[in-house]
């Protein structure tokens, strides 16, 4: 069932230009939506080169598999990717859907099976029956096309209430590279590489080590630093398609100083999805930014920003717009990272409410909730322990939530 469009959605989106050797089609496949896409065949020219991030998940699906199978080639012609069938705990049939899905769309664009892509988002355990899509692929293939990316961006989505999209442009030599991405998710999102699945492509000439040594960085303070709802999808993917149609030379190095100047450009379009894919958590209000800073490590500044983010105690008082400090303190207490009690600041925007291991001496009740029915909330915490710290974005947890779980399969 169709789910109101979240409230945190953006107003406008982006143009995103034409990317040079990437064409796409969308279908109507009736895998388990009715009346709506849910098919994406994208066409990539010869000499694409391609890198990736999947889930870590000891259950991934089946197009998983096939992906990190093939990624070791570092080639690309096409990417086939459906909605509303995760292809996950499917056993053999989810290995033998896969390959006729693979066949399917080499045979539509005249590529080799080994060079075509796959993802698969939406319900685990139902197999997928891949015949589905020998009715689309073929006349996909007849009408590819390099734009608009909004259609390509609706085709993923699964839950999503809206369509998600990003691009960047940089500049070399004053010759123009183009990077643009689209991705899905609202809910089941905590990425460890949740049904997530994110696809950018550039018209950079980059050797797919090169991409895959820039894109690991990159994910860490993106879709790795988002959480909805703490579960880590069986379907986590993103991948980077690379034509290299960009008339510069070519990079193969990552000591590049053109390799740094990309990879900021590219974190930038993943950042950028990974908040949209925040702001339509399920059932979501509110966008929340937590910082942790003077921990003893980054990695432990970012635990203990995951231990308050996933806290369905924090969510849920910040959906009630209550104040209520003391699930930070208890999130902070139990993530098992190094904490001092007393030496524990909390701020909520620019209102300290706890210092020093107790209340705010200068606390103000009424400012502080008059705060917190912002839209955007921010949340600070200091340890005074270290320099180690990091950021983590999640949303508030409301009935909704409840609401479109609770009827997703039927």
């Amino acid at each position: 069932m169709a789910h109101p469009v979240s409230p945190l959605a953006p107003k406008t989106y982006p143009d995103l230009p034409e990317v040079a050797g990437v064409r796409f089609a969308t279908a109507e496949a009736g895998i388990k939506y009715k009346n709506r896409t849910d098919v994406l065949l994208a066409a990539f020219d010869e000499g694409t080169t391609v890198a990736g991030v999947l889930t870590t998940s000891k259950c991934p699906s089946a197009a998983v598999d096939w992906c990190r199978q093939h990624l070791g080639a570092g080639k690309a012609r096409g990417l086939l990717v459906n909605s509303g069938n995760a292809n996950a705990f499917t056993g053999k049939k989810g290995v033998e859907s896969v390959a006729l899905s693979a066949r399917l769309a080499s045979e539509a664009l005249g590529v080799p099976a080994e060079e075509i892509f796959l993802a698969s988002t939406g319900v685990i355990g139902e197999p997928l029956d891949a015949q589905k899509f020998a009715g689309v692929t073929g006349e996909m293939a007849g009408r590819l096309a390099s734009g608009p990316w909004l259609n390509a961006a609706k085709a993923i989505m699964t839950t999503d209430t809206f369509p998600k999209v990003a691009t960047a442009t940089v500049e070399f030599d004053g010759v123009p590279v183009t990077i643009s991405g689209i991705a899905k998710g609202s809910g089941m999102i905590a990425p460890d590489m949740a049904t997530m699945l994110s696809f950018v492509f550039t018209d950079a000439p980059i050797a797919a080590g090169v991409l895959q040594a820039l894109l690991q960085p990159a994910i860490d303070t993106s879709f790795n630093a988002v959480t909805v709802d703490s579960d880590t999808s069986t379907s986590d993917t993103c991948l980077v398609f690379a034509t290299g149609k960009a008339a510069i030379a070519p990079i193969t190095s990552a000591m590049d100083p053109r390799a740094t100047v990309f990879a900021e450009a590219l974190s930038d379009v993943l950042h950028e999805l990974a908040i949209h894919v925040v702001r339509d958590g399920e059932g979501a209000t509110k966008m929340v930014t937590i910082t942790v800073e003077g921990a003893t490590s980054e990695r432990s500044a970012f635990r203990i920003a995951q231990s308050i983010a996933n806290s369905p105690l924090v969510k849920t008082a910040i959906a009630g717009q209550d104040a209520n400090w003391g699930r930070i303190v208890m999130a902070v207490g139990k993530a098992g990272e190094p904490a001092d009690r007393d030496r524990l600041e909390i701020s909520f925007g620019d209102i300290r409410v706890a210092t020093q291991g107790e209340r705010d001496p200068a606390y103000d009740e009424k400012a502080t909730s008059a705060y917190m029915k912002n839209e955007d909330i921010d949340i600070r915490v200091g340890l005074g322990l270290g320099s180690g710290s990091a950021t983590v974005y999640t949303c508030d947890l409301t009935h909704g939530y409840i609401t479109i779980n609770g009827d997703y399969r039927s």
